[in-house]
């Protein structure tokens, strides 16, 4: 899986899912598009991959019950998937991928081009797993607009010296990713070939410099933010302790919740519980949804999002 060339296609997507591209800053995104049937979206959710994988990871193909995509359609959302920037079809324009300061200022103007085009209903709610997750606060912390954030598969300090954080993405360290194989589907790892891709180099050189990053944006992201660690979850430091010292660091998130997931490893939304834990997702996003209507919060701003400078 590790040697899966990243601009390999997903061969089948769910009934009611569609590949779509977005021009933005100069680049072409792809991605995958679940819209609700017969009416207006209640509000878009935006779903950004982890590193290493691709879009496909919310609209798993080993059971009918893994898609995040049909199952926020079913329920009223607009669910959009992307390729982030240096994977999928931008992977010819950026091999080497963007930082998340670039990729964080990529996302916006997607997400604008997206609505120009798209009704998106209240607006945009982003779900993300993982370094998506880095990308997701980045962009919360820079650019005003998103309504809201549900992360899983990220803290802010990590399970392994960092010292080896390079040696382990470069070989895809399998147990610290997946976890127990009765967590999974049977298929899911033949299903997740075409998901997998290498993690570009520039993406990559960051990611021991994550700690210090997360204390540096912390204090900048301003929505509702829910963070789920899966039961096997093995990348992050997730004990008590740790997500004490993590949640501190939120001071100008109005809310920030923090769940545990159980029966569920690190690649959550491929997993047995990813229905669960969509579900949970949705459900946050509902309450967050009904707190705009009833304060009026965000009546004002457009749908899109309004990029700034860090």
């Amino acid at each position: 899986m590790s040697r899966t060339d990243r601009n390999k296609t997903t061969p089948t997507h769910s009934a009611g899912v569609r590949p779509l591209l977005l021009q933005a800053a100069g680049l072409t995104l792809s991605g995958l598009l679940a819209e609700p049937p017969g009416g207006s979206p209640r509000a878009t959710v935006v779903a950004v991959h982890g590193g290493g994988m691709r879009a496909g990871y919310f609209d798993g193909q080993a059971h009918a019950d893994l898609s995040l995509l049909t199952l926020g359609a079913r329920l009223g959302f607009t669910v959009l998937a992307l390729d982030r920037p240096g994977y999928g079809r931008s992977a010819e324009q950026v091999p080497a991928g963007l930082t998340l300061q670039e990729q964080a200022a990529v996302l916006p103007v997607a997400l604008d081009a997206f609505a120009e085009r798209h009704a998106v209903g209240r607006g945009f709610l982003m779900l993300a797993h993982s370094y998506g997750g880095k990308l997701a606060l980045t962009t919360a912390a820079r650019t005003p607009g998103l309504l809201a954030l549900d992360i899983s598969g990220l803290g802010h300090r990590y399970n392994v010296e960092p010292a080896g954080l390079p040696r382990i993405r470069r070989h895809l360290h399998w147990e610290r990713t997946w976890g127990p194989l009765g967590l999974y589907p049977p298929g899911t790892f033949r299903a997740a070939e075409a998901l997998v891709a290498p993690m570009p180099v520039r993406e990559a050189a960051e990611v021991t410099r994550w700690p210090g990053m997360f204390e540096e944006l912390a204090g900048r992201v301003t929505v509702p933010l829910r963070l789920t660690f899966a039961e096997h979850e093995a990348w992050w430091l997730h004990e008590e302790p740790d997500i004490a010292e993590l949640t501190s660091r939120l001071t100008g998130a109005p809310l920030v919740r923090v769940e545990h997931q159980a029966g569920a490893g690190h690649n959550i939304s491929l997993g047995w519980a990813a229905r669960s834990y969509h579900l949970r997702a949705l459900a946050f996003f509902e309450e967050q949804l009904r707190s705009v209507a009833e304060t009026g919060a965000g009546a004002e701003k457009r749908p899109g999002l309004v990029a700034t400078s860090p």
